[in-house]
């Protein structure tokens, strides 16, 4: 059984998400924050600025004016959308390999975790929830964990499917059962490791509602609901997705319809298209 030295020594050398992205979420968290704090956190690191101001400038925002600085990029593209680049580009180097012990290829799972945290801050405005960020950025990492499990879970992937396929686990729960930790849980504990906010770590270790009393906490729904519609969309399945355990009790303690449902996944059909061009850009 892998230990949970090995694993926090494996922590220890993945590349920590950059600091400006949590500064990011703290201030956004902040009622009282302004546009001018936002721009200042990001200004501050050369590089991040840098990766910014390239991708507002892109064809893909159209903008008639090139911003040359964080505070015209705020300015032109709205706060979520300039916080929400900051995001995706501090994950992507993070998520873009491939994770062959989850039955994934290189870029399926920073798809899949781009895909989820569209649709979660879908999900989040649908339902006029707070920290739509927070939100947005739980559900870009929260599979994080599996970063620095998947050699162990290769190790004794014969392991896991013969408790999938003979007694009815779910991925998850036979990862849990043979390895002694889930990715959710090794997840919250690379979030604590880098300082995340204690909002973000409860949404990362309880993404699959595996404790279903979690249910009540409609930001853990809307994560897990948007993970659900991945699934049935068939984006990022893998092998944890092909034995994933749906709970309909989300779909009530949001109050959210098959209707609703439909409509969720209608409008990310529709801008799909403009999300993959932007994985590009990003």
């Amino acid at each position: 059984m892998t230990t949970i030295q090995e694993l926090i020594k494996e922590i220890k050398n993945l590349k920590p998400i950059p600091a400006v992205a949590n500064q990011l979420l703290i201030i956004v968290d902040n009622p009282d924050s302004s546009m001018e704090d936002i721009a200042n956190v990001i200004q501050y690191d050369p590089v991040m600025t840098a990766n910014v101001l390239k991708t507002c400038n892109s064809a893909f925002f159209g903008l008639k004016n090139p911003a040359e600085s964080i505070k015209d990029a705020v300015n032109m593209l709205g706060t979520d959308q300039v916080i929400e680049l900051v995001l995706l580009k501090s994950g992507a180097k993070t998520f873009c390999g491939s994770q062959e012990g989850y039955g994934l290829e290189p870029g399926d799972m920073w798809r899949y975790s781009v895909s989820s945290a569209v649709i979660a801050r879908q999900v989040a405005i649908k339902l006029s929830l707070k920290n739509k960020n927070t939100i947005f950025t739980s559900a870009l990492i929260k599979d994080i964990g599996k970063i620095v499990l998947e050699k162990h879970v290769s190790r004794v992937s014969e392991k896991i499917q013969r408790l999938v396929e003979k007694k009815g686990f779910s991925f998850r729960e036979a990862e849990k059962k043979i390895l002694g930790i889930d990715h959710a849980e090794l997840g919250a504990m690379i979030a604590k490791m880098w300082k995340f906010s204690p909002k973000m770590i409860k949404i990362i270790r309880h993404h699959h509602l595996s404790d279903e009393s979690m249910i009540k906490d409609k930001e853990i729904a809307a994560v897990y609901l948007a993970d659900c519609i991945c699934m049935m969309m068939g984006i990022g399945v893998g092998s944890d997705g092909l034995s994933y355990r749906f709970k309909r009790q989300a779909m009530k303690a949001l109050n959210v319809s098959a209707d609703d449902l439909a409509m969720i996944i209608a409008e990310f059909c529709i801008n799909i298209q403009e999300i993959e061009e932007l994985l590009h850009i990003v």
